[in-house]
């Protein structure tokens, strides 16, 4: 009796373990039915872009081309990042981007990206214009070419990846990726709000003779308004190559330099200007270099660029 005791317990505990697998195989499957659901329901999508093209989407892209830097790096912040299978040739974030096919620079090899067999191109309207021949061959051969556009602000910028997140089926990602942004930035300008003495900044984004800086309906100067600091040149509009004696005598408190990535040793080549000597950035020794991507590149490491500024110019306040 004992021994059909545990025959009949062992019997019921497989069928509960059978059970219980099949339960789970279901659950899986009901899962993937609704995936897939919501990827029919999606798709296709039509969507003006940046040239004012209609461009259609039948499916949600398995293979990505990126012709631009801003565009990979939204893409991958989609969580995208296998899905593309090549990008340009300046790109150089995420790190993954460095195993990924390149396709060329400013002039992209259209051949290459046909080769790539790509769903979708992600172009942009800073570059298409130039590249208007290459891009229609793409068109006719089926390739949907998406022109993203030029984000002169964030919002723009926030537009950008809706766009990029509608046309790859990840709207919900971009949703919520837009919105740490906005939190990032809201901190940001919460924490700035403390600061009693606002001060003067100069950006330079390219070095001596000819020395270009930002002014007004450009990312920096948003950028610097966030945090509470003033730019010197934003009394003027767009990127402008600005007079040494004008700056001299603006006599900014903090000098920010972009291009280190490409200058030895730029805070000292400042520092060591003639001229300047009686300037407060210089007497302070308040010069700092920043890496340019993350506050030229129209992506989300634009809120990065925003927290590096803001260390920069308020180390005792955005510790």
């Amino acid at each position: 009796m004992k021994r059909l005791h545990w025959l009949l317990l062992a019997l019921l505990l497989t069928i509960g373990g059978l059970a219980g697998c099949g339960e789970s195989k279901d659950q899986v499957q009901k899962e993937k039915n609704v995936e897939e659901k919501a990827e029919v329901k999606d798709f296709p999508v039509s969507i003006k872009d940046a040239s004012d093209q209609v461009v259609k989407i039948e499916k949600k892209p398995e293979k990505i081309v990126s012709l631009i830097p801003s565009n990979t790096e939204i893409a991958f912040a989609l969580g995208l990042g296998d899905e593309v299978v090549g990008v340009s040739d300046f790109d150089n974030y995420p790190e993954e981007v460095t195993k990924k096919e390149k396709i060329g620079g400013m002039e992209f090899n259209q051949e290459k990206v046909i080769s790539l067999k790509p769903d979708l191109v992600l172009a942009h309207a800073s570059t298409a214009l130039n590249s208007q021949a290459a891009l229609q061959q793409l068109k006719d051969v089926g390739i949907p070419v998406l022109v993203v556009n030029d984000a002169q602000n964030f919002e723009q910028v926030y537009d950008s990846i809706k766009m990029i997140g509608k046309a790859t089926g990840e709207s919900e990602n971009a949703e919520k990726l837009i919105a740490d942004m906005k939190k990032r930035l809201a901190e940001l300008k919460t924490k700035a709000a403390e600061i009693k003495e606002k001060k003067k900044v100069l950006i330079e984004v390219s070095p001596e003779p000819e020395i270009y800086t930002t002014g007004k309906n450009t990312f920096m100067n948003e950028m610097l308004s966030w945090i509470n600091a003033e730019n010197i040149a934003a009394d003027q509009e767009g990127w402008i190559k600005m007079d040494q004696e004008a700056m001299i005598q603006k006599n900014p408190d903090v000098i920010i330099t972009t291009y280190g990535y490409y200058v030895e040793n730029p805070a000292e080549k400042v520092l060591s200007r003639k001229g300047w000597e009686n300037v407060k950035a210089i007497k302070n020794k308040q010069v700092i270099d920043i890496n340019s991507d993350r506050v030229t590149r129209s992506g989300p490491r634009i809120v990065e660029g925003v927290e590096d500024l803001a260390k920069a110019i308020y180390p005792e306040v955005f510790k």
